[in-house]
């Protein structure tokens, strides 16, 4: 499972209406959003073409100036590196021992 966080810009006078187009999808969740135009949203997917095909719906929608990737986290790559810290536990050079 892949989340990401993505930073939406849009005009501060289709804030509103660029939340509700986000809130009426099935494919992310809005959590902030700021007078600007910024508006904080994530994704979740199974992989990363699953996030980039939701990361690609939002940039076409309209009045959507932007939409880019702020945060990702993939469970994949967290096991990759514990899996890794785990093998390595013992190659600390023995001057760094000391």
């Amino acid at each position: 499972m892949n989340i990401s966080s993505i930073v939406v810009k849009t005009l501060p006078e289709h804030v509103q209406t660029v939340i509700e187009n986000l809130r009426s999808t099935d494919f992310c969740e809005v959590h902030f959003h700021d007078t600007t135009g910024r508006i904080v949203v994530t994704i979740e997917g199974e992989d990363i073409s699953e996030e980039m095909r939701k990361l690609k719906l939002i940039q076409g929608m309209p009045q959507v100036l932007s939409a880019d990737l702020a945060y990702a986290y993939s469970e994949r790559e967290l096991a990759l590196a514990r899996e890794h810290i785990t093998m390595m536990k013992d190659a600390v050079p023995d001057f760094l021992k000391e």
